[in-house]
């Protein structure tokens, strides 16, 4: 009973260093794949997120997992998302982990080029203008991906103040289909 509970040092060190590690690789492997790939989840992705759950928990408790390799490996993923949190006050980390938000959408109609690098489709955009009452592309004064991975949508009607997208990475050619 007490292995089935307790932990020794170097088996703590051991999933401390695994959990860091599979934390470091599922936000690099996050980073990589977009702003979307956690946000609105098809059944697909929602099977691809839950295995990658499965594996960094198996990962992250070694061979054989006790109740003490997994506080350590929880409390571990606390203090890395609680140290990340605080590193991401710097521009320079938070320009590392986070995506600029992306001009999808304006009035001059959709950025195709912006859409195909931030891996949005035409269909995301429309279903996310529907969601926001919109009935004529017209309304549209910008639909931005954001950096959560959600998509915001503002309606030209609502006066634009061009100072909400000096964050937002957008460009002239983006248009080209």
């Amino acid at each position: 009973m007490p292995g089935e509970l307790g932990i020794d040092p170097l088996a703590a060190v051991r999933v401390i260093v695994a959990t860091v590690a599979m934390y470091l690789v599922f936000v690099a492997l996050v980073r990589i794949s977009g702003q979307r790939s956690l946000v609105a989840l098809s059944g697909y992705e929602l099977a691809c997120v839950t295995a990658s759950g499965a594996v960094l928990g198996r990962t992250t408790l070694l061979e054989v997992p006790t109740l003490g390799t997994g506080v350590v490996a929880l409390t571990t993923l606390f203090a890395v998302q609680r140290l990340l949190g605080r590193c991401r006050r710097s521009r320079a980390v938070r320009r590392l982990l986070d995506r600029d938000p992306v001009l999808l959408m304006d009035a001059g109609g959709m950025r195709h080029e912006a859409m195909r690098r931030a891996r949005v489709t035409e269909d995301e955009v429309r279903q996310r203008l529907r969601l926001a009452g919109i009935g004529d592309p017209r309304e549209v004064g910008w639909v931005v991906l954001e950096r959560s991975g959600q998509i915001s949508v503002v309606r030209a009607s609502s006066g634009l103040d061009p100072a909400l997208l000096t964050d937002v990475r957008a460009q002239a050619h983006d248009r080209a289909a």
